[in-house]
């Protein structure tokens, strides 16, 4: 099984300069561009998670990472999210921590509520490893080194 495609700019910013100047002016114009127009918070959060919802689209657009094909994936973060912060404050009851049934059931919702967020953070690049495959690294732009070997060549008249 092949890898996923990377974005041009990633492959070019890597080095791998192996095709054509043809070949990465086609993969440009044939790339997908995210569309940012109309990207607003689903109505199904509540006001809280609305407000959370536009402050994590924000940065991801300013990244240029996020279309709006991606408005339900950032919700369902918000919302997976929100389910394990509960989860937390309900385990830390004194009421539930002498309850080894109920104890269980929340730690075991917890787990659940955990698990799908941060699936949810890793398919929107909010995770560090996710991130860590998008980021295209900055190109040195330092003068060129000096060749250390120069002073040994021979000079010949010509």
């Amino acid at each position: 099984m092949g890898r996923n495609k990377q974005p041009i700019e990633l492959v070019i910013a890597n080095g791998k300069k192996h095709l054509t100047k043809d070949e990465i002016n086609f993969r440009r114009d044939s790339e997908v561009k995210p569309i940012t127009d109309d990207i607003r918070a689903p109505s199904y959060l509540t006001a809280k998670q609305k407000k959370q919802f536009n402050e994590i689209a924000s940065k991801l657009i300013k990244l240029k990472i996020m279309s709006e094909t991606d408005v339900d994936a950032l919700a369902r973060y918000i919302i997976s999210n929100d389910l394990y912060l509960n989860a937390v404050k309900q385990l830390r009851k004194k009421e539930v921590q002498k309850d080894v049934d109920t104890l269980s059931k929340w730690s075991n919702l917890q787990d659940k509520f955990f698990k799908q967020c941060r699936t949810c953070a890793s398919d929107l690049g909010l995770t560090i490893s996710s991130r860590c495959k998008l980021v295209i690294p900055e190109i040195n732009k330092e003068a060129p080194k000096k060749n250390k070997f120069k002073k040994f060549e021979k000079v010949t008249a010509g």
